[in-house]
C-alpha cells in the first residue's frame, strides 16, 4: 500500500497561512458589503470585525514560525 505523503512543518503553516488569509479576504469583503448597505447590525458588525483580527493575529503568528530570528 501507498502511503500518503508526509508534510514537513513549514508546508502545514504555509497551507495555514493561505487558508487564512482567504478567510481573512472574505471577512474584509463582507464587512464592507454590510457597511456600504449602511443598515448593518452593529453586534454582527463587530463580531466580524472580532474575528478578523483573530485571523491576523494567528496570521502574524504563523509569519513569526516561519521567518527565522536573525540577531544583527
Amino acid at each position: 500500500m501507498t502511503e500518503p505523503p508526509i508534510l514537513d512543518r513549514k508546508e502545514i503553516l504555509l497551507m495555514e497561512k493561505e487558508q487564512l488569509e482567504a478567510e481573512h479576504r472574505d471577512l474584509d469583503q463582507a464587512i464592507a458589503a454590510l457597511d456600504a448597505e449602511g443598515r448593518a447590525d452593529p453586534l454582527a458588525l463587530r463580531r466580524l470585525k472580532k474575528r478578523k483580527l483573530g485571523l491576523k493575529d494567528r496570521l502574524a503568528r504563523i509569519e513569526d514560525e516561519l521567518t527565522p530570528d536573525i540577531i544583527a
